[in-house]
This record gives C-alpha cells, structure tokens and sequence, in this order.
C-alpha cells in the first residue's frame, strides 16, 4: 500500500466516522477485519458519503455499477485513487 492510499484511507475512515454520527469509529473502519456494512455503515450514511466524496475529492462517483469497491476502507480508498487519477477535477 503506498503511502497516498494510506492517506486516502485515513481520509475517508474519518468521514465515514462523522457520518455514521459517532456509531462506527475511524480505527474500527482502519482495522479492515469487516465491510463497512458490517460495522453498521446504513443505506443513508453510504449516500451521504458517496455525496462528500464527490464534494471533497471533485471526482464523480458512478453509483449504476459494481459497488464492491465501497465495502472496504482500502477497496474504497484504490477506487477513489483510481478516480483521481483518470478524471480532471471539478
């Protein structure tokens, strides 16, 4: 894992902790030992962050596909680092 991955993870571990009000903390997500649907991550909170990914990194965020890439912190963190690096930023 390199180190922007790294970043990018604690990145997101911190935000998907703000939007699940306080009930999923950024180390539970880090620790990679269950999806985030299993830590308790909801339907809402997903979208919600699918919307602040968006807001935050300028990327867009193609909801029709495959969404495997955001049951895990470090699934997501390689999506999102794929997303950056082939999309102009808004």
């Amino acid at each position: 894992m390199t180190t922007g991955t790294e970043e990018l993870e604690r990145k997101l571990a911190d935000m998907i902790a703000g939007l699940s009000d306080g009930e999923i903390s950024a180390e539970e997500v880090l620790a990679g030992g269950h999806s985030l649907s299993a830590l308790g991550l909801s339907s809402l909170a997903l979208i919600r962050l699918v919307d602040a990914i968006e807001d935050v990194f300028g990327v867009d965020v193609d909801l029709s596909g495959d969404l495997s890439s955001f049951e895990y912190v470090s699934t997501l963190a390689a999506h999102l680092a794929d997303l950056m690096a082939g999309q102009p930023q808004r």
